[in-house]
C-alpha cells in the first residue's frame, strides 16, 4: 500500500504540531513572576503597592474591620478580653473543638499528656503551668492561628469563632485546675478540707 502525497504531508504536520518548533507559545508568556526584580519601575521591583484609600474585599476586609476578632490582636499586641460573649453554648462549643483538635497532644485536661505524647510525640506544655495561665487571650488564639513549635496552623480546620470557644475551654480547663478554695460554696469547701486533712 502506497500513501499519497497529500496524506503523507497532513500526517506530518499533525506529527510535528506537538513539537515545540514554534519558539514563542503562551505559556511562555513575557510577564513577571511573584516578588520578581524589575528594571521596568524605579523601586526595582514587579510587585506594586496597594494605591492608598483602596478599599479591601474578603478576608482582608473582614481581618481589617474587626482586627481583634480575626488576629487576636490590637496593633501588634495580644488582646486581654474575649472579643466574642462567652457563654455555656460557647464552652460546650469549645469542649468539642478542643476535645477533636487539641486533645490528641494536650490531653484533654490540658496537661500536656495527649495520646500522641504518650507514643512518642514531643510533649507541649502544660496549660496548667504559672507563664500559660498568665498569657493573655489573644496569645491562645494567635497560636491556634498561626501555630508554635511542632504544632502546625489550624486556620484552615478550625474558623475564627471556633477558636475563641477553644480558648475559652482552655481558660476554663486552667480555672478548674486553679479555682481559689475560697471561692467554692462552703459545703465543697468543707469536703475538700476534710480530704486535704485525711
Amino acid at each position: 500500500m502506497q500513501l499519497k502525497p497529500g496524506l503523507l504531508f497532513i500526517t506530518a504536520l499533525l506529527l510535528l504540531s506537538g513539537c515545540d518548533l514554534v519558539p514563542l507559545h503562551m505559556r511562555d508568556q513575557p510577564r513577571y513572576d511573584t516578588y520578581e526584580p524589575s528594571t521596568l519601575f524605579a523601586d526595582g521591583t514587579s510587585a506594586r503597592p496597594i494605591p492608598p484609600n483602596t478599599v479591601p474585599r474578603g478576608e482582608w476586609a473582614k481581618i481589617m474591620l474587626n482586627e481583634p476578632l480575626y488576629t487576636g490582636q490590637v496593633d501588634g499586641e495580644y488582646i486581654e478580653d474575649f472579643p466574642i460573649a462567652i457563654d455555656r453554648e460557647v464552652l460546650l462549643r469549645g469542649q468539642r473543638q478542643y476535645d477533636i483538635f487539641c486533645s490528641p497532644c494536650h490531653s484533654r485536661v490540658g496537661d500536656g499528656q495527649g495520646m500522641i505524647v504518650r507514643r512518642g510525640f514531643p510533649e507541649p506544655p502544660s496549660f496548667h503551668s504559672q507563664r500559660l495561665r498568665e498569657e493573655p487571650v489573644g496569645y491562645y488564639y494567635d497560636v491556634i492561628t498561626n501555630g508554635f513549635g511542632v504544632m502546625y496552623s489550624y486556620a484552615d480546620r478550625i474558623g475564627p469563632e471556633d477558636r475563641w470557644a477553644i480558648v475559652a475551654y482552655i481558660r476554663a480547663l486552667q480555672f478548674s485546675q486553679n479555682v481559689p478554695l475560697e471561692s467554692l460554696p462552703a459545703a465543697e469547701r468543707q469536703e475538700i478540707e476534710s480530704q486535704l486533712e485525711e
